[in-house]
């Protein structure tokens, strides 16, 4: 461990102290093999102020936060950090996952991206049957899509160019002309898509 020994305090307000703080400073505490008492002569906080931190009995000062944050070779922010918000922003089940069909009703589009990115970047579980067909109109100017294939065979025609893709390529194409997908194999073709919006520098000029 890297010992920092300053004493150049923050401003001693007080503030509500994230419900894991305690647990924080003991984890990292005890990573660092310290006792209660080798935390304290590296912090200049007491004893009995970090025990009764650790189990939550008070609230800390910032200034007292930033000494113990110091003096375990770590920031602030890691320590004020909460084990669960922070960690996994959100999960939605699977009756809670947007999903678009093709005209044909033979292809589905799962939408794996969070809706509030959608204008800088998109990503899609494609899947079709035979034959399945996914036309689509040009997206913003400068747009990339991304394509992975994970099953099957398709066709994929960008302007006036065709190509295909077999099981384990990637293509990446312009998505700013009109397109389409073809499900050219006779079993369910499967790819991950990403379309990465503006990627190729077009200005925005819708405003």
């Amino acid at each position: 461990m890297s010992t920092r020994r300053g004493r150049k305090n923050a401003p001693s307000q007080d503030f509500d102290p994230t419900p894991s703080l305690g647990k924080t400073i003991q984890r990292l505490r005890k990573a660092y093999n310290m006792s209660l008492g080798d935390l304290s002569e590296q912090s200049g906080v007491a004893k009995s102020i970090i025990s009764q931190i650790e189990r939550n009995e008070t609230n800390p000062t910032l200034s007292t936060v930033y000494r113990l944050s110091r003096a375990l070779d770590t920031t602030i922010d890691e320590v004020l950090r909460t084990e669960g918000g922070q960690l996994f922003l959100e999960h939605q089940s699977k009756s809670g996952v947007p999903i678009l069909e093709s005209q044909d009703g033979l292809c589905r589009l799962a939408i794996a991206g969070p809706l509030n990115l959608v204008e800088q970047v998109q990503w899609y579980d494609f899947r079709a049957k035979a034959g399945g067909v996914l036309e689509s109109d040009p997206h913003p100017q400068g747009t990339v899509e991304h394509l992975y294939m994970l099953a099957g065979e398709i066709e994929v025609t960008t302007g006036e160019e065709t190509r295909r893709v077999k099981l384990g390529e990637t293509l990446r194409f312009r998505g700013d002309l009109p397109h389409k997908i073809v499900n050219v194999g006779t079993g369910e073709a499967h790819a991950t898509m990403v379309l990465v919006l503006r990627q190729l520098g077009a200005a925005d000029n819708s405003g």
